[in-house]
């Protein structure tokens, strides 16, 4: 399979090329004969962070070179500007309370947009010391917050501002009534990506250092368990932003090798490679979304595709 199909917007013969069905029993009913992957905008630097609000029809994401969040609009397809300047804002997620929550690049912190518009910062520091720069977050039932600190965002001023770091590369767990960070994994070089499965019994976390795996733990109440490799990535490949949908399939990013290897791969939940969808850029995230939550939403280098598919994301709200 390749790319080597129209992506201007002109017409796609069914079914669509792009789609690859690897595993036909598992892979093969998601699937929809007539449903093509669309190019929604482009005239991003580097795309991420796609969090969907189906309360007002909407997708939110980033665009972090050039220090802007993004909105689409589902019932008109335009694009505009929802913040800038964003702090070099990263990944996206929503509380239960239905709240934005941010990882900002530039200022090194979680922040929550509160339904008023006012933002509160959650956590910026960590014995004393700054945050790298939070690169993806979720939101667990229990409302606490858990988030990755790879520090992307102080490597270079291109994504926020090149500084030392101060702490090492980790992931997090902010404790809803203390406001209390935790560390839960530290063993990683680059934890990027992450999400809970459906049952929230384990948690994927994608390391974009070396190895370039997708790790898999579980989840004993606050912290986690059982450090193992779920998919391996690389050597040259890897995965960034992930999601599962309601069957437990986990849907990864993928970049960084080119064609028959970017875009999104879909992963059963035993870790096998059961389908691909290809796309002509580099992927670093993507979210479900749509009235049915069967829309997946993808920031691919600086573009935003979208593809219906016969599953629905476990995302909440």
């Amino acid at each position: 399979m390749s790319t080597d199909r129209p992506w201007d917007g002109t017409i796609v013969r069914y079914p669509d090329p792009a789609i690859e069905v690897i595993d036909e029993e598992r892979f093969g009913p998601f699937k929809i004969g007539n449903s093509a992957v669309e190019r929604l905008w482009t005239g991003a630097r580097w795309t991420e962070g796609p969090v969907y609000f189906g309360d007002g029809r909407y997708l939110l994401f980033s665009d972090i070179p050039n220090n802007r969040i993004m909105r689409w609009d589902e019932t008109t397809g335009q694009t505009s500007v929802f913040r800038q300047p964003s702090n070099n804002t990263n990944g996206h997620t929503r509380d239960r309370q239905g709240r934005l929550v941010s990882c900002e690049h530039f200022t090194r912190r979680v922040t929550r947009t509160e339904h008023d518009g006012t933002i509160t910062v959650l956590l910026d520091q960590f014995d004393g010391k700054r945050l790298n720069a939070p690169n993806d977050v979720v939101v667990h039932s229990d409302n606490s917050i858990w988030f990755t600190d790879p520090g992307y965002g102080i490597l270079l001023n291109y994504e926020g501002q090149k500084s030392e770091f101060e702490l090492p590369t980790r992931v997090y767990r902010l404790d809803p009534e203390s406001g209390e960070a935790t560390v839960v994994v530290e063993a990683q070089e680059r934890p990027n990506g992450l999400c809970f499965s459906p049952d929230e019994s384990m948690l994927y976390v994608s390391d974009t250092g070396t190895p370039r795996n997708i790790m898999l733990f579980d989840v004993d109440g606050t912290v986690l368990q059982n450090g193992r490799v779920f998919a391996e990535m690389g050597p040259k490949g890897a995965s960034d932003g992930i999601r599962c949908d309601i069957h437990g399939n986990l849907w990864s990013s993928a970049g960084w090798v080119g064609d028959g290897y970017d875009g999104v791969h879909c992963f059963a939940p035993d870790g096998d490679l059961i389908g691909k969808i290809h796309l002509p850029e580099t992927v670093s995230n993507l979210c479900f979304g749509g009235v049915m939550k069967n829309r997946l939403f993808i920031t691919g280098s600086q573009s935003l595709y979208a593809v219906y598919l016969e599953t629905e994301g476990d995302q909440k709200p």
